[in-house]
């Protein structure tokens, strides 16, 4: 059996000319949602390569850390040191600098950093050391500025201190 354009009647081409319409807006209103789908997967796309970047630098900080650490005596072997220290009234209270809590205190104490002009006296280059061994991201130092604390705490202007830093 063939079938020829004559066999189709009238209500046969209405019904195929309302799917083939129908099919056009299906069609078009499809490829309209998928910007949004493209959207999602371009900003997806981004967050990873953000968060390779990131994990790309926190790779490059610990290497340094490492390098530094190669090249440092092992922290910890003073720390009978800083204790006597401590208790002949030798060493300054560093944990009074923002960014140094007691444990930080105690990491600079094993590093021989025990009084304010210590800090103040620290040249570039032993802030970076310093950021190393402590594991500090670079530039920690200056960015929280704790040599210009240690001056004023040096000079025992702690009301300026605090009303600066705290």
């Amino acid at each position: 059996m063939t079938f020829t354009l004559a066999h189709y009647s009238t209500n046969d081409w209405a019904i195929l000319l309302l799917v083939l319409i129908l099919g056009i807006l299906l069609g078009l209103l499809a490829r309209g949602g998928s910007g949004r789908y493209r959207r999602e997967a371009e900003a997806e796309r981004a967050a990873r390569i953000e968060s390779e970047r990131a994990e790309a630098h926190v790779r490059a900080a610990n290497e340094r850390i490492a390098e530094l650490e190669r090249h440092a005596p092992p922290i910890g072997t003073d720390t009978a040191a800083a204790v006597g220290a401590a208790a002949r009234g030798e060493r300054d209270d560093l944990s009074l600098i923002r960014g140094v809590d007691r444990g930080g205190e105690t990491r600079l104490n094993d590093l021989h950093i025990y009084r304010y002009r210590d800090l103040t006296r620290l040249s570039a280059e032993d802030e970076a050391a310093l950021e190393g061994r402590m594991g500090l991201e670079p530039g920690t130092i200056a960015r929280e500025e704790w040599r210009e604390q240690a001056a004023l705490l040096e000079r025992d202007e702690r009301d300026q201190h605090r009303a600066r830093y705290r």
